[in-house]
């Protein structure tokens, strides 16, 4: 979800796929996708938003959908100590989903379809791992960033999700400009 006059919260490609798979639960209740849109049109009125969100969450606990509506709102917010959280659970959803270790460190290259960009819930996968290394790095705990960065590119080696950036970005942090 974002602020009027950008982009639609299902508007890539990928977000489409993932929201319409059968993978991720198929379509999103209507009760759900309703509360959804009146979220995002009320993103000036936190209040309303949140209340929204919460009951979308009420009529499709844990949709992908609905994850990524608070991900989106917590996160152009500023609120990313939340946004953290739902992508932990994001995690968790698409873990359980690929029936894989539930902690990602445990996670290992064979264990889904992480080298097919087409595989829509490994994707899924990557892109939240991937959120979840950027939000650590942003909220201080770099190091947990890094091995989570290192973690995706040992999942996608040939970094289809752009990892790699990232860990350049942290490697960066701390040093002097001047260098």
């Amino acid at each position: 979800m974002r602020p009027a006059g950008l982009d639609n919260p299902t508007s890539s490609p990928l977000e489409d796929a993932v929201l319409s798979s059968a993978l991720l639960g198929g379509g999103l209740p209507p009760a759900a996708e309703r509360h959804l849109r009146l979220a995002g049109l009320a993103w000036q009125d936190d209040a309303l938003a949140e209340e929204h969100l919460r009951l979308a969450r009420d009529a499709a606990p844990e949709h992908v959908a609905v994850l990524i509506g608070f991900y989106r709102y917590y996160f152009y917010k500023g609120r990313l100590a939340e946004t953290l959280a739902i992508a932990r659970l994001c995690l968790a959803v698409a873990a359980r989903e690929l029936n894989i270790a539930g902690d990602w460190r445990l996670v290992a290259a064979g264990d889904a379809e992480f080298g097919r960009f087409e595989s829509l819930l490994p994707r899924f996968y990557l892109f939240t791992l991937k959120g979840y290394a950027y939000l650590q790095m942003r909220l201080g705990a770099l190091a947990e960033g890094r091995a989570a960065t290192l973690k995706l590119l040992e999942l996608d080696p040939t970094d289809k999700i752009g990892a790699r950036l990232l860990l350049e970005v942290h490697d960066r942090m701390g040093q002097d400009d001047d260098d």
